[in-house]
């Protein structure tokens, strides 16, 4: 079953542009990880936003693991605006599902 998650972290104002690079190096090794089926940056303001959807617990037990997410919370660790916040989500059903739930 997909497991879908959405990991938000706010950026100090100075340092933007340095989490922004940091998180588009990140899209890209972790679109090349197995199970990955959806891996969306999202920004407004200081704040980016990852939505994910991975293709099962195990794929996303293996990129909690993996080399780019280590790489990228210790570059953006010190930039940020407090810790980031994960959510691993469950969906719930409602409406039509081709519009209710996330696809990757």
């Amino acid at each position: 079953m997909p497991v879908v998650v959405v990991a938000t972290m706010t950026a100090l104002p100075e340092t933007v542009d340095a989490v922004r690079a940091a998180c588009r190096a990140a899209v890209e090794e972790v679109h090349a990880e197995p199970g990955c089926e959806l891996y969306a940056l999202h920004e407004s303001d200081n704040t980016f936003v990852f939505v994910e959807q991975w293709a099962d617990q195990a794929a996303l037990q293996a990129h909690s693991a993996a080399p780019s997410v280590a790489t990228l919370f210790g570059t953006v660790g010190p930039l940020l605006d407090g810790a980031p916040d994960i959510k691993v989500l469950t969906p719930v059903d409602g409406g039509d599902p081709a519009k209710g739930l996330v696809r990757g």
